[in-house]
């Protein structure tokens, strides 16, 4: 869908309204008759019916292989699936040809990470003595993967921690950043506590001192304006699943002569240039990362909403978002018992809010909130250190979308306000 240009700053009501009548799935019932409030949209988000019927025409009028036929589909699909990498590429300010699929944003990580470790990749082969800078708040995704580099590498791990407000703590941080430090990994927004982070500032102490930085961008990319090249990373991944897009897809986002540089993480079909029984030589990037067959239908629905992103805005969506967090702050600031894991405040954080419960389990509160509708996340959300940060085990979720309505977080207040009650803890 458009939105027209001329429209205020944020979303108003009826434009949701709008919104909504394109995401069948917010119309169903849960429970016992309940009308579905869907507050886990960091997860994964929903699907419009643009982006649904995209990957529907496609698989009825033009599937096929790409890049290995000379008949029509093939043509048809080839044609598609690089359209729909130069639209990505371009939503996300980085250049066609570093634009590399992946099956999610987890791969581009590990293909980074594993790329790295290998001393093919030169200048930017990680040694003993290097230095691996992440954060505290960082999903396992963009943890683990450093964790195993610098173990096979003899590279140090260190990370940024956390102030008690859920910020960065950047008092140290010319300290952390050094002329030992060949890359800085961090989320641009944590999908906890919904904090955003300093990105190009980070990125411009890395850059000093030549190392690459590595953004997290999940819970970015679909919330907020993201242009890669002006906040001067070297690299980002990102997942459709999470921007009205499929599952099954994500991207990895790169300088271009980053890519150039790296060797391949998997070979096979599709990646090759030259092959005998004893050498193989492979293509230049991006289709040297994309090795057997890949997310074609998958990329088409994510140009799709590519597309709808765009329609309705970006900056509009991020000032609608804003106001949805301060809605959702300011309701559970009145719910006895709730403690707010993280900034307390809308500045500078996505419409992300994890909390705990006093006395009551977070799968005991995501029961009693299905039960009114409301789905929400529960768990570690895998980022176990985020929560042993703030000395818990694990939290509740809610994070909100484009497609959220103001009644819909106050049927979410009202519902968390029973939980204590239910469970005899008020």
């Amino acid at each position: 869908m458009t939105l027209t240009s001329a429209a205020p700053t944020t979303l108003g009501p009826d434009e949701v309204e709008t919104i909504r009548a394109d995401f069948p799935i917010l119309h169903r019932t849960v429970g016992d008759g309940a009308p579905l409030a869907y507050l886990d949209s960091g997860a994964t988000s929903q699907r419009p019916k643009s982006v649904l019927q995209a990957e529907y025409d496609f698989a009825t009028t033009s599937y096929s292989a790409v890049h290995r036929g000379a008949h029509t589909l093939a043509g048809e699909a080839t044609d598609a699936f690089e359209a729909a990498r130069e639209s990505v590429a371009r939503f996300v300010g980085v250049p066609y040809e570093g634009l590399v699929w992946t099956r999610n944003a987890t791969e581009g990580l590990n293909l980074l990470a594993s790329a790295l470790t290998d001393p093919d990749a030169g200048a930017h082969a990680l040694k003993p003595g290097d230095e691996i800078l992440v954060t505290e708040l960082e999903h396992h995704a963009n943890l683990v993967p450093w964790q195993r580099a610098a173990a096979r590498t003899g590279a140090k791990l260190r990370w940024i921690p956390l102030t008690d407000a859920g910020r960065l703590d950047l008092r140290n941080i010319d300290e952390l950043i050094n002329e030992r430090t060949k890359v800085v990994a961090l989320a641009h927004a944590s999908n906890v506590l919904g904090t955003v982070n300093p990105v190009a500032l980070l990125a411009e102490k890395a850059r000093s001192v030549g190392a690459l930085t590595i953004l997290d961008a999940c819970q970015s990319v679909p919330h907020l304006p993201v242009d890669l090249t002006e906040l001067g990373v070297d690299a980002a991944v990102f997942s459709g699943h999470k921007m009205l897009g499929p599952t099954g897809i994500g991207a990895l986002a790169a300088r271009p002569q980053l890519l150039e540089a790296l060797p391949p993480v998997q070979t096979g079909g599709s990646m090759v240039e030259l092959v005998t029984m004893e050498t193989a030589t492979f293509r230049e990037p991006p289709q040297r990362f994309e090795a057997g067959t890949p997310p074609v239908a998958q990329a088409v629905a994510l140009h799709a909403a590519v597309d709808y992103l765009t329609g309705v805005g970006m900056d509009r969506i991020a000032a609608r978002e804003h106001e949805l967090a301060s809605l959702m702050l300011d309701g559970l600031a009145g719910v006895e018992g709730v403690r707010v894991i993280g900034p307390e405040d809308a500045e500078n954080r996505t419409a992300t809010v994890a909390f705990a419960v006093e006395g009551v389990h977070p799968h005991d509160v995501g029961q009693v909130l299905d039960a009114a509708g409301v789905a929400v996340r529960v768990g570690h959300h895998c980022a176990q250190p985020v929560h042993r940060r703030f000395g818990v085990n694990a939290s509740t979720r809610a994070s909100a979308y484009l497609y959220t309505t103001d009644a819909e977080i106050e049927r979410f207040v009202t519902a968390l306000g029973t939980v204590r009650g239910f469970f005899g803890r008020s």
